[in-house]
């Protein structure tokens, strides 16, 4: 099996190389690792782990890849295939006459159980076919369906089938071309060429152009559209004086020509590429928004996969196959969204097993039976998030990094996640997920330690509670397993004499803006990910500027370090900078981490070809799917 090294080792550190891996012509996964002699030994791997390589040509040099052959490896465990269902005793798929190996590292997570979903076992002598109907719940009706203007989860699972951005994200993650066929950065990373694809239409027939490009990111900046991510391009040259009113256009958006848009920055920003490939970054026509102002968000246009044909609110959002998309047509013909808000999430399940669904998220009910039901396909990996209880450090007693520490030593994760919520999260020691850039197996986390956590009250002055009120915690959920949760916390607390009241507020605009208020003492709250990068979880959530820094937290080596992280183009260096930024939040406290969610569903047995990424459902390119067998009672 041909092994291709396409990434370069940092010029830094000679003995930590930063792999792609390409099996057999396929992107198998990334990472990681040293090369000791011809062994590739991935970091964070066990000895059975290792890869021996006989080199087709000189050891690569720091600037270029080599071409390596596989010597021996060890097999590691299988991951999750999707297509078909547990106990079939369908073999796995070959490559060559040989079982395909699979070698995904990120950064040091080498892991069978949480890699991509992929392309299964079609039933012998199955191929692709075009056709079917896509059935799959929403659990509430998008507020709109203009890309620019998405504020929730609903919205962008589907307007990523309508829409394209730049570039996208494979599974892997990694960044791969969309409309811009390819791109290049001046040497100091603050000139950004785009060159477009030529053959791109968009659904009414226009080709696409610079100049929607520039419209598209111009509108995402303006204050009019109100998008909740113009801040992440706030480093485009012009950018704040557009949108301050001080000028008329972003100067550092050009359209060269009819296909080439430059971008140009005031300064360098590591993950600017990853930036353009999520779901805010569309690329829109500029002919249609202005034509329909408000009405795009209902009547949308792009160049993705599949068009909007029809939109039943609070019913279903039916999208067809683009026969003309420039990737190439959809296997699917049509896609349907059924709508179903939260308190009718069960009837989701009910229909999957009726087969009038192909995918359903897990139901809490008899989670164990269901997940293990040898009918359907479950698919698990952990998601690009994290979900903590914060601690407002402007207000007392979070003023005081002591009582912070107490608090969090005091809660058991591992109890929360493995005896609450039946082991269907992983447990969070620090904020970076696994599989995040500087994801750090060694962190230095606290532990659940009731005797230090009473140590920690004594040296705060609060021996046994003493002198401590209540401690307010509010939560935009109340439903039963939180409600658990929240006793179990309770009793945890006033173990070591903390009292404490949870508060419920479900209107969520409203516990957000009293949370960006400080209002809140304490909070519970979960992040996702924009894009797979550090920045957007350690940038985003503790610089002391970010409008997202609900904790009040100020530390100006924090600021410091993260800055110099934003600006490294050296891999080693953005890692080793982001570790430190981690280690130092994790001890002064302003956040208790306790789970990264993880992506769960069911898939009916006859579905092929899903592939998940760690940014969950919305990223998920139905194009690639198709269907093995008839569609039950489709519409």
């Amino acid at each position: 099996m041909a092994i291709e090294l396409l990434f370069s080792p940092p010029t830094t550190r000679a003995d930590t190389w930063r792999a792609r891996i390409r099996a057999e012509g396929e992107l198998d996964g990334e990472g990681s690792g040293c090369f000791s002699g011809r062994r590739f030994v991935p970091a964070g791997g066990s000895g059975d782990r290792v890869w021996y390589f006989r080199h087709d040509a000189d050891v690569p040099g720091a600037r270029h890849g080599g071409r390596w052959r596989r010597r021996r490896v060890a097999r590691p465990p299988r991951r999750p295939r999707l297509g078909r269902p547990r106990g079939s005793g369908a073999m796995g798929r070959r490559a060559g006459g040989g079982m395909l190996f699979v070698f995904i590292v990120l950064l040091g997570l080498l892991t069978a159980r949480f890699t991509s979903a992929e392309t299964g076992e079609p039933r012998a002598g199955r191929v692709p076919e075009p056709g079917g109907v896509y059935r799959r719940p929403l659990r509430n009706d998008p507020a709109t369906l203009d890309p620019a203007r998405i504020a929730d989860i609903y919205g962008f699972s589907v307007t990523q089938q309508i829409f394209d951005g730049l570039v996208q994200f494979d599974h892997t993650l990694a960044i791969s071309p969309a409309l811009a066929q390819f791109w290049k950065a001046s040497r100091d990373n603050l000139t950004w060429t785009f060159t477009l694809r030529k053959d791109v239409k968009f659904h009414h027939g226009r080709q696409l152009t610079a100049d929607d490009v520039v419209y598209s990111l111009t509108r995402l900046l303006d204050p009019k559209t109100k998008a909740g991510v113009a801040d992440l391009f706030s480093t485009i040259q012009g950018a704040r004086e557009f949108r301050d009113g001080r000028a008329r256009h972003v100067r550092g958006l050009t359209a060269i020509d009819r296909h080439t848009v430059q971008v140009v920055l005031n300064e360098s920003l590591a993950p600017f590429v990853s930036l353009l490939a999520i779901g805010h970054a569309k690329i829109v026509p500029r002919d249609v928004v202005e034509r329909e102002g408000e009405g795009f968000g209902v009547r949308p246009v792009g160049t993705g996969p599949f068009k909007l044909v029809h939109w039943q609110r609070g019913k279903e959002i039916v999208l067809t196959a683009n026969p003309e998309y420039f990737q190439g047509a959809p296997r699917l013909s049509r896609v349907v969204y059924r709508v179903f808000p939260a308190e009718r999430l069960d009837e989701s399940y009910e229909e999957f097993q009726r087969g009038e669904l192909e995918d359903t998220p897990v139901p809490t009910r008899d989670y164990q039976r269901v997940i293990h039901d040898p009918r359907y396909q479950y698919v698990k990996r952990p998601m690009f998030s994290v979900r903590f209880y914060g601690f407002n450090t402007r207000t007392k007693p979070f003023d005081d990094r002591r009582v912070r520490q107490a608090i969090v030593h005091a809660v058991d994760r591992d109890s929360l996640v493995h005896d609450v919520f039946l082991g269907r999260y992983a447990v969070a020691r620090g904020i970076l997920p696994p599989g995040t850039l500087g994801f750090n197996p060694k962190l230095l986390a606290p532990a659940h330690d009731v005797r230090r956590a009473r140590e920690l009250l004594v040296q705060a002055g609060h021996p046994g509670g003493a002198g401590l009120p209540p401690i307010q915690i509010w939560s935009s959920v109340n439903a039963d397993r939180i409600l658990r949760e929240h006793e179990q916390i309770k009793k945890w607390l006033e173990a070591i004499g903390v009292k404490v009241e949870f508060r419920y507020l479900t209107d969520w605009p409203g516990f957000i803006k009293a949370l960006g208020e400080a209002r809140y003492p304490a909070f519970l709250y979960a992040w996702y990910a924009d894009v797979p990068d550090p920045d957007n979880f350690l940038f985003k959530l503790f610089y002391s500027d970010s409008p997202r820094n609900f904790f009040g937290y100020k530390n100006p080596l924090v600021d410091d370090l993260l800055l110099r992280a934003r600006a490294e183009s050296d891999l080693a260096r953005r890692v080793e900078l982001y570790r430190r930024v981690e280690q130092l939040v994790l001890e002064d406290a302003p956040v208790l981490p306790v789970w990264h969610y993880t992506y769960e569903r069911l898939f009916q047995p006859n579905v092929r070809s899903v592939e998940v990424n760690g940014l969950g459902d919305p990223y998920i390119p139905l194009r690639k799917i198709w269907l093995d067998g008839p569609t039950r009672l489709a519409r």
